[in-house]
Parts: C-alpha cells; structure tokens; sequence
C-alpha cells in the first residue's frame, strides 16, 4: 500500500510540473571557445566573441560558457589548455588553424567529449570541422578595391602561406582583375594572425610601393589605421571595422558564427550532435560583405551587386574559369568551376598576383 502511495504521489506531482520546467532542471551544457587572441582584436576573434553573446543569448542558463585563448602555433600550450577544458565541458570549439592538431589529439583522449575546430580538415568520431566560402567576399570586395585603385597597385597583408590565406588572396585578386584587367595585388606576409607592429610597417611599404588600396588577412584594423593616416583606402577583414578608418574603408567580408555555435549546441541539447565538415557560405549566412562605403566609385557598388546575386543564385562561382597562374598558364578552362577540394588546397598564385609562397615563416 505505501509503494502505491508512493507511486501515485510522484505521478500528481509529475502531471502537475509542465514539461518545460522538467527541461529546465537538466543540468546547462558546457561549453568552451579557445580563441587565438582576445575580442579587442576589432576582427576574427571580436566575431567569433560576438558568435558566443548570440549562443548565449539563444540559450541563457542552459548553457555554461567558458572562454580562454591560446597562442596559435604553439602546440604544447595549447594542447595543455584543451586538455584541462575537456575535463570540465561537454563541447569544446578551437578557432584558429593552428589549433587543428592539438584538438585532434585531445579528442582521441576524452572520446565522450565532442570538439569543433575552425578552419581545419582533420576529424574523429567526436570532432568535427567548420569553416565557410570566403572566397565569394573576398571576390566582392575585390571588385571594389580594382574599381577603386587608380595606380593599379593594390598592396596585400598577408598572415600564413597555408591555402586558406592563398584561397582569399587568389580570389580577392580574380575580382579585382574582373572589373580592372591591369590592377596587380602586391603581397607582403606578416607571419602572424595579429602583430599590429609588423602589420603596420608591413602596410607603410607597400604604400611606399605604389600602393593606393590595402586589404588583408590579418585580425586587426591597423593596416586601415596606416591607409587612412596616408590617404589611402583600405579594404578590411573579418568585421565591419569602418569605425576604426572611417576616412579610408572601402568594405570588408565578414564572419557571422552565431547562427552555427546555436544549431550545434542546440544538437547536443536534443542528442543530434554528430561530426560534420561544415563549409558556410554567402546564402546561409555565415560570409559576408560589409556594405560597401560612400568612398568606392558607384559603379563598384552596382558590380557587387549583381555579382553578389549571381553567386546567391548559383550562376556564378568566384572559382570558375577561365584561371591562369602567374605563369600565364592555364589552370581552370573556361566554363570549368575549380573542385572544392582543389581549393580547399590551393597552393599557388593566380595571375594579377605579385608575390611568392614561402616555404615557412
């Protein structure tokens, strides 16, 4: 008799708690974010930060959220790091490239916990992969910057010579040549993701050089700093950064990862999650160009414009032939798209560029 008390006790008390509030007692899911720099960086890390605040506010309490940073390239530190947050998390994202090994190896020691690295290849039966087609805002704001320069010298900050770095420049250039078959995108490479004071002296030269438009791979804003305080203009990366140059900002192609930490925590909410390589892009939302400012020619911004349709469509990819190298060589026919896997190791310059690939920094 007390068992069925009991029994039809716990049965009034589970009818009369709604559903939602059983939902609320699980405990939150844990998650972490290994950031290469801090979100005062204006650029990569400030746009995976403000992928977190929408994490955070899609889900409240139900998720716990840690954020730590680590160095890119050094790979005891890191590993160290991720280590000791997949003790205490049930879902860990790394965001920078140089992470990819270091996360690898953790993931293969804490098989229940589940990993995301941007930017990588590599995976595991708890890691998965995330990066997006920024290609197609880098061809954009290409056109911009070939409509733009006036010299024909359009100078490039590079970070690493690894093909994700290679792929942006490759396709910032195809656009500028599209709009302005004489325009030369000059590359000097800084070595580093965010190292303001090599970005800056690196940016200066290339003015010294010819240069009348800047762009770049680097996280923060002080190349556009140096274009502005030398009358140049500049085409930024990663965040809307005119607030920073306002004088000098043409447009930047940007990141937006909100959307994507919310679906993937939401996956582990409702038992979903599996590993994924994920490649975003301009349709879904992930890439983007910031738009394009009162300082480009008009005409520049109808040319975005429609191209940006075309590739929102399909009726255009920023991969389709006719590619030559800078040998004048060839390397995508004419009505050919390069393959995806092809890009995603893209290891060579297209024609219109002025520079080389060095074997390491």
């Amino acid at each position: 008799m007390r068992i069925r008390t009991i029994l039809a006790v716990l049965a009034a008390g589970l009818a009369a708690c709604p559903v939602s509030s059983i939902a609320a007692e699980k405990p939150p899911v844990r998650v972490a974010f290994v950031y290469t720099g801090t979100p005062g960086d204006g650029g990569w890390t400030y746009q995976h930060n403000e992928g977190v605040k929408e994490l955070k506010r899609a889900f409240g309490d139900r998720v716990r959220i840690t954020r730590t940073s680590t160095l890119d390239g050094a790979p005891e530190e890191s590993t160290y790091v991720i280590r000791q947050l997949a003790k205490k998390n049930d879902l860990i994202f790394t965001t920078s490239f140089g992470f990819m090994d270091p996360t690898l190896a953790i993931a293969k020691e804490f098989p229940r916990v589940r990993f995301e690295h941007a930017s990588g290849y590599k995976s595991a039966p708890n890691m998965g992969n995330y990066f997006g087609a920024m290609e197609e805002a880098r061809y954009l704001s290409g056109i911009v910057a070939g409509r733009a320069t006036t010299s024909n010298t359009i100078g490039y900050v590079a970070a690493f010579p690894i093909p994700e770095v290679i792929r942006g420049i490759n396709a910032f250039t195809l656009g500028a040549r599209s709009v302005n078959p004489k325009a030369k995108v000059k590359v000097s490479w800084a070595f580093s993701w965010y190292y303001p004071d090599a970005e800056r002296k690196l940016a200066s030269k290339l003015i010294d050089g010819g240069a009348d438009v800047l762009s770049q791979h680097q996280d923060s804003p002080d190349i556009g700093e140096v274009a502005q305080e030398r009358g140049k203009l500049w085409v930024g990366y990663d965040s809307d950064m005119r607030r920073f140059a306002p004088k000098a900002f043409l447009t930047a192609p940007t990141w937006d990862w909100g959307p994507y930490y919310v679906s993937r925590v939401r996956a582990v909410m409702d038992g979903s999650w599996k590993p994924d390589s994920f490649y975003g892009d301009m349709r879904g939302g992930m890439v983007g160009l910031a738009p394009v400012s009162s300082l480009a020619p008009p005409d520049a911004k109808e040319r975005v414009a429609k191209t940006r349709a075309a590739i929102l469509s399909g009726a255009f990819s920023p991969l389709s032939g006719p590619i030559k190298d800078q040998s004048g060589t060839t390397r995508i026919a004419a009505g050919k798209v390069m393959p995806l896997k092809d890009a995603l190791g893209w290891n060579w310059f297209v024609d219109g560029v002025d520079g080389e690939i060095p074997a390491s920094g």
